[in-house]
């Protein structure tokens, strides 16, 4: 089979497409033909050797969609998605022709989504649901304030919010994109500007307590605004850093107001844990009460160093990798 490969760190250009074997189903695992594999931000990351644990020579990528082709009868054929923190990293990925996942990871796709819309959904929701909802417990009729927003994590986070009953609060550089879900949700955007200000303008939308939740899904330059930003026993609930990875904390405030400050990493969640959030996620997809960000790029196996390029520029929605030819 095809698939993207790097033999060493670096940018995009130390991808290549190279002939590797094709995976073969074993007791317990099962072969999907790849239809559609979403670049996440962390894939860049994990090529340009930012990410642990990663063993080289390895085919990146976390998310996918696509078609069981080998293993269990009872799968055989199943339109199925998926994600994880080990894919892609200790064994080989999705931005392939096809991908050995165990069993126990096969979850069948929405019949709402397409594949391509599909395989934009994991890393997403996925670190959206484990921080907002087992976290940080955010429930129904408290204020959340999630930073960054406009970003697929940060829209992730706002549909579930909604979906818990919250009051949503977005913050980011620029706003979420007319006829993205988190443009339809956010009760009131704020700009991500001077921080004093952005947690003062917060301050002033949750009439003056703060929020109960603040989701931070940039971190390191958003921390002082959104820990400013949180009500009395607030929870921040923290997954990346951006700028800078040290902080500095008045500690009596934090104290006094009683704050938590929790971290989430959808990395500790492998193939088959992630697989258990996607099984709970399926009703929203599949009643349209969540939607991906919008699939903007689509690239074959041999344009996937230009795939990762285009994350690296932040182009605007959703990048994915179609392995079979594009027509």
């Amino acid at each position: 089979m095809r698939a993207l490969r790097f033999d060493r760190f670096g940018g995009p250009d130390v991808l290549r497409v190279a002939e590797v074997p094709d995976p073969v189903a074993t007791d317990g695992t099962a072969v999907v033909a790849v239809r559609s594999a979403s670049v996440n931000p962390s894939d860049l990351k994990n090529v340009a050797g930012r990410m642990e644990d990663t063993v080289l020579p390895r085919v990146p990528g976390r998310d996918f969609a696509g078609t069981v082709v080998d293993g269990p009868p009872e799968w055989r054929g199943a339109e199925v998605w998926g994600t994880g923190g080990d894919v892609g990293f200790t064994f080989d990925g999705s931005h392939a022709e096809y991908l050995r996942v165990p069993v126990g990871a096969l979850v069948r796709k929405p019949e709402r989504l397409s594949f391509e819309e599909a395989s934009a959904v994991g890393v997403n929701f996925v670190i959206g649901w484990l921080g907002a909802v087992e976290v940080a417990q955010l429930g129904q009729g408290e204020t959340v304030v999630v930073f960054g927003v406009a970003g697929g994590v940060g829209g992730a986070v706002a549909q579930i919010a909604r979906a818990r009953g919250a009051r949503v609060l977005g913050v980011d550089r620029i706003a979420p994109a007319e006829g993205t879900p988190a443009a339809e949700i956010v009760d009131e955007f704020v700009p991500f500007t001077d921080p004093a200000e952005v947690a003062d303008t917060l301050l002033k939308h949750s009439g003056g307590r703060g929020a109960e939740v603040v989701y931070d899904a940039v971190g390191g330059v958003t921390t002082a605004a959104a820990l400013a930003a949180l009500a009395q026993r607030g929870r921040l609930v923290v997954i990346s850093a951006v700028g800078t990875p040290t902080v500095e904390i008045n500690l009596p405030d934090f104290y006094h107001r009683e704050a938590r400050l929790l971290g989430a990493d959808s990395r500790k969640l492998d193939l088959t844990e992630s697989a258990e959030r996607l099984t709970l996620l399926t009703p929203y997809f599949e009643r349209g009460e969540f939607r991906p960000l919008p699939v903007a790029h689509r690239f074959g196996l041999e344009d996937g160093p230009k795939a990762y390029s285009a994350v690296a520029d932040q182009v605007p929605g959703r990048v994915v990798i179609i392995p079979e030819p594009l027509t």
